[in-house]
């Protein structure tokens, strides 16, 4: 094992204890404050820091770890081909929702995430919507390895990684805006559990615009197709599970019993999606056999 891939799965499961750690102290720890006040003077200041700090360091690990894991798998070039449009198209989307309500709806950020950049986003959100949305993206586009026609399959790959980035949503959202320590909140009273339908929307959309950027940049890059298996897809997919998994428990655990339906909708547009994406990858894509021309003529 190569010392690149040694520190690519540290980072993955630095990045699954940090979460795991956090999905503890939300859901089992903080709804009974006499367990904290138990813990020694050290425990006490871990706890504080966990929660206060914990959203940060959860959100760097996988941004880590999937920086790892494009360095070696995709390369330098269509790595940051795809995180800088993911990284500053997010971000300006993240602005706009947080100063005008479009496209998500009228909400702002609360403290937990870090440094807000104009004040308004925490550093952290578009490095969440670059490893979200690449894992996304390379999932559908190696579910997509039939299509022969690469545009066809970069455009497949943009609509069906927009989708899975949004089911993410449906798990992450509540877990993170109406439970007892949100990091953001909205400033009106959604239709669906809480969130304004047009939030989903936005979702979709701002995935569907970097993520095209992104594709478009890659289209100009690239000297051949991706070979995508089901090998070189375990990380991405263990990325998209653990976080929807990650928001699925803290809103379970936390909230209603009804929000059981927003989970589920996440799974089905967004779990069996990329396990049937991850699976169909790692099947033989059928080529073309070209054979040599004969030459005929006696010399």
């Amino acid at each position: 094992m190569t010392h690149g891939i040694r520190m690519e799965r540290l980072a993955v499961a630095a990045h699954i204890v940090a979460m795991v750690f956090g999905v503890a102290g939300l859901v089992l720890v903080l709804p009974h404050p006499a367990w904290v006040l138990a813990l020694p003077a050290v425990g006490q200041r871990l706890f504080a820091w966990s929660m206060a700090g914990g959203g940060i360091v959860y959100i760097l690990l996988g941004a880590l770890a999937v920086i790892l894991y494009g360095v070696r798998v995709l390369g330098a070039r269509l790595l940051w081909g795809f995180f800088v449009p993911a990284v500053g198209l997010s971000l300006a989307s993240e602005l706009l929702g947080t100063s005008t309500g479009f496209p998500f709806g009228h909400y702002g950020y609360l403290d937990g995430l870090g440094y807000k950049i104009a004040g308004l986003v925490p550093f952290t959100i578009p490095l969440s919507w670059f490893y979200m949305g690449l894992v996304c993206f390379l999932l559908a586009y190696g579910g997509l390895g039939r299509l022969q026609r690469e545009g066809l399959r970069l455009a497949g790959a943009v609509g069906l990684g927009a989708i899975l980035l949004m089911a993410w949503d449906l798990a992450l959202d509540p877990a993170m805006s109406q439970t007892p320590v949100p990091f953001w909140e909205f400033q009106e009273v959604g239709a669906f559990f809480g969130m304004p339908y047009r939030n989903l929307a936005g979702w979709v959309g701002t995935g569907v615009v970097f993520m095209t950027v992104a594709a478009l940049g890659w289209g100009v890059m690239k000297a051949q197709r991706l070979n995508l298996d089901r090998r070189s897809l375990t990380l991405p997919l263990v990325i998209y599970l653990v976080n929807f998994l990650f928001g699925a428990v803290i809103t379970l655990g936390l909230l209603a019993g009804s929000y059981w339906i927003p989970i589920g909708l996440g799974v089905g547009l967004g779990v069996i999606p990329a396990l049937v994406c991850w699976w169909v990858a790692g099947r033989p894509v059928p080529t073309q056999v070209v054979l040599p021309e004969l030459d005929l003529v006696a010399r």
